[in-house]
Order: C-alpha cells, then structure tokens, then sequence
C-alpha cells in the first residue's frame, strides 16, 4: 500500500490542478454499466452539476499501478489528460478527471444513452444493425483516425469499446486507459496489452508495434459487427486465443457474407493481415478503401 500511494503521490506531483473528489458524495448512482480492463463504469446524477446524467469511471488502482510502472521515467500522459483531449464527435467527451478521496483515478463522462456495440453484435440484433453497418464502421474509422492523427495509439479497440446514441445513428469511442502516445519509446516491445480476440499479433509476440496495432483491433471489429462472428473460431477468450491470430488465416468475410461489397470485403480482410507490412499502413488508406461503398451490409 506505501509503495502503491507514493507512486500515485508522484505520479500527480507534476501535475497542477488535479480534482479530488468524494465519489460516493458527489455521484448519485444510477446503474452499474460496463467492466473495462482496468475499471468500473457507472451511470450517475452529478450532485455538484444539477444532477446531470454523466459516465464514472473508476478505476482499479494496482492494475492501473502496474500498468502506468511500466513507463517510469517517460513522462506517460495520464488517462484523463489524454482523453480531455479528444474532441470529436464520434469520441465520448471527457468532462473531468482526478483523484477520489480513496486515492482512485476517476473520469467523468457524457453519458452515452444507447447500447454498448458489444451488446448488439452479442444478442445478435441483426434487425436493428441491418442497413446501419457502413455508417457505424465510418464513425468508427473516423474517430479511430482522429485518435492517430493526435498521435496516440488507442490499444483497446474493440466492440466493448464504442457506444451508441439510443437510436443507433451515433457511435462514439470510449477507454483510453491503454492508450499510449504514438513516440518510439511507447512502441518498443513488450507491452502486452488489449483485449485477445481483437488484439494483434505483434501484440502478443511481443514485437515491436505501432498503430497498426490499431487498424487489425479496428478490422476484427468490423468483421464482427458485420457477421456477427468472429474471423477465428476459438472458444479460448484468454491471452493464448490472440496467439491463433498469425497461426491460422481468418475465415474469408465473404464465406459468410457473400453479397457484400467486394470493396468493404478486401479493406476488412486486408486490415487483419498478421504481417504488420501487408496490412493496411493507416486509418486514412482504410477510410479512402471504402470510399465509394453504397450499400450498407
């Protein structure tokens, strides 16, 4: 506990201004939503700001210690400040971050009123996600684009990751507790982290990486929400399912989806290449790929 405090003690020494808050005084909870990888998230009335409906995150201090340890002496941005930075319309806004009074980092969000992706592709909800598809995959690619040309490296892309308005015209980007600034000593190997299904094999190789990481998570999402399965059929959900990811090819999207576009079918299956050099190179040549797509699977 000494060791975990004094990290955290130094970890905001640099930093002027960060907001201590009594969650459980502050917050009026509403429900419990999601479990990220390394916090818990929670709908809640913001007492302080005429109750406002708004997204808490809470984060879990030892996997958040360890996690951040890992970059000692690289001056790492912390979650919130990276967040606090993303000002896109597909991007979740963050409104505040700090410190609880339990020394927890916290993250104040909009609150996103519809379905998590993940849910949708989960319960199967092809009439509702029928004719949407392309639409959800463009917002998606784009604020995935502005994440990159803020040089940063999301690192969790994946369905858990994107929530969507109520009606489901609107996607939007959450969780940027693993993402790291897109710089070479951020990139070097080892770091293994992500979520397995989606995550990319240098990844869990522990090679050498770069946002190309992202585009596979970002392809692998696609496919999913497009077939409503995954490219690997593997009942493993641990780190080892990753290790199928340069073993054995994916399943071709068109086998199970033979009427769609043969543009959006080869920029998805070219996004997953397990060689990082035969993969799409960026975000702007994925969105440039299905450019000229009409129908929406």
């Amino acid at each position: 506990m000494a060791y975990r405090m004094g990290f955290f003690d130094r970890l905001f020494a640099k930093k002027e201004g960060v907001k201590r808050a009594d969650i459980e005084l502050r917050f009026e909870r509403i429900r419990s939503a999601i479990s990220g990888t390394m916090s818990n998230f929670f709908v809640a009335k913001d007492r302080m700001n005429n109750n406002t409906i708004v997204g808490v995150k809470l984060c879990d201090i030892d996997k958040v210690d360890f996690f951040e340890s890992r970059f000692k002496g690289l001056n790492k941005p912390l979650e919130g400040e990276i967040a606090s930075q993303m000002m896109h319309p597909n991007i979740a806004k963050t409104l505040e971050y700090g410190l609880s009074t339990k020394d927890q980092p916290y993250l104040v969000m909009e609150f996103v009123d519809g379905p998590g992706l993940q849910v949708l592709i989960q319960s199967k909800q092809e009439a509702q996600l029928k004719g949407r598809r392309l639409s959800m995959i463009r917002q998606m690619a784009d604020a995935l684009l502005y994440v990159h040309r803020k040089e940063f490296i999301h690192r969790d892309i994946c369905p858990r990751n994107f929530m969507c308005t109520e009606d489901l015209e609107t996607v939007k980007l959450i969780d940027f507790g693993l993402t790291l600034p897109a710089t070479p000593p951020f990139m070097v190997p080892g770091n293994r982290t992500g979520t397995p299904l989606y995550m990319a094999p240098e990844i869990v190789r522990r090679r050498a990486t770069d946002k190309r990481v992202d585009i596979f998570s970002f392809a692998v999402t696609c496919y999913h929400l497009i077939t409503l399965d995954l490219p690997w059929q593997i009942s493993d959900t641990t780190g080892k399912a990753a290790l199928h990811h340069d073993t054995s090819p994916p399943r071709e999207i068109l086998e199970l989806c033979p009427n769609l576009d043969r543009n959006l079918a080869a920029t998805i299956m070219t996004g997953m290449k397990a060689n990082p050099d035969e993969r799409i190179p960026d975000m702007d040549t994925f969105i440039r790929g299905i450019r000229n797509v009409k129908e929406s699977p």
